[in-house]
């Protein structure tokens, strides 16, 4: 099997809870410094919730802490090395080049760290799914915003991807959220909540790769299987 990388996007429908839907979010878009090949690095939102759902995300990044690991109090630690911290870097200033809003965050150190592979948590707004950093895998703490017009135009922007790894559905409605997942063309989807389940498969489509490690769908991928003619 092989493992390649993500761009899950969030999608959050027009009657979901808006806060939950960021502080979920919020975790798995900045979790391990955003260095998750599984992390959801496109919400996906309401446009006419937009400006409730940045609001919300921003309130959320404002309590993570960014330092030193092995600090208790450190939420999000450094990049794991220098060619990937220009790498992330240079994705933020891509980001305002091509016209993203910059909710929060951006390039530089966070205050009061002036040496190490530190990263602002990063939220950019007014993203078209066409954007750069709507596209390519980043593997750092960038979330992009992007506004939908409801279910059908969600979905579509969830899938106009190459990556298919993971995903998410916020709804007040399971049924609605279920029926939604269902149409998104990822490995796993969450819904309403930030999951990490080891006893479920695990894997992607397109560039995400092929094959499923974890569950019994994993256990299979070691086997042989022998047919009898009779």
């Amino acid at each position: 099997m092989l493992e390649l990388g993500g761009k899950s996007a969030c999608l959050v429908l027009d009657d979901a809870d808006i806060v939950q839907a960021a502080a979920e979010t919020v975790k798995s878009a900045f979790n391990n410094a955003g260095q998750m090949c599984g992390a959801w690095t496109r919400m996906v939102v309401p446009r006419t919730r937009l400006e409730e759902a940045t609001a919300a995300v921003v309130a959320e990044v404002a309590r993570l802490e960014v330092g030193d690991p092995v600090d208790p109090r450190t939420t999000v630690g450094p990049i794991a090395t220098g060619d990937q911290y220009e790498k992330v870097l240079g994705y933020i200033d891509r980001g305002m080049r091509e016209g993203a809003t910059l909710a929060c965050g951006g390039p530089g150190r966070p205050p009061g760290l002036d040496r190490g592979f530190y990263v602002r948590p990063t939220v950019f707004t007014d993203v078209d799914n066409a954007m750069t950093i709507a596209r390519e895998e980043i593997f750092g703490p960038v979330l992009s915003i992007i506004a939908h017009d409801g279910d059908d135009d969600a979905v579509a922007i969830a899938n106009d991807s190459p990556y298919g790894l993971r995903g998410a559905v916020f709804s007040g409605d399971h049924d609605r959220a279920v029926a939604v997942a269902l149409r998104i063309r990822t490995g796993q989807v969450d819904i309403n909540g930030y999951k990490m389940l080891p006893n479920a498969p695990f894997g992607g489509f397109g560039q995400s790769g092929y094959g499923r490690c974890q569950g019994r769908l994993g256990f299979e991928e070691y086997l042989q299987v022998k047919s009898l003619q009779l």
